[in-house]
């Protein structure tokens, strides 16, 4: 059961940052809904990766991170759906 609860609990969270990319992308050219869109980048950016050079083999290292206010909304709104149905299991 618990398995079945995380299980859940992971799908709604990554089905919130989707439909929040989603609805973002959607509302950016939207003059009254473009504060949806906004957002911020954090991490070692991919187009300029850290690279390690041991000469016999090179090793990239890149990460970001974009958050945006409709992704923290859509995640907020899917944890609330969440405790709904995780209260029913």
């Amino acid at each position: 059961m618990r398995m079945k609860k995380n299980l859940i609990l992971i799908f709604l969270l990554l089905a919130g940052v989707m439909f929040g990319s989603l609805l973002a992308a959607a509302t950016r050219g939207v003059s009254w809904l473009g504060w949806l869109s906004y957002g911020q980048t954090v991490g070692i950016a991919v187009d300029n990766p850290m690279i390690l050079d041991l000469a016999v083999i090179q090793v990239a290292f890149g990460f970001e991170l974009g958050v945006n206010i409709a992704q923290i909304i859509c995640v907020l709104i899917a944890i609330l759906a969440y405790k709904g149905v995780a209260s029913r299991l």
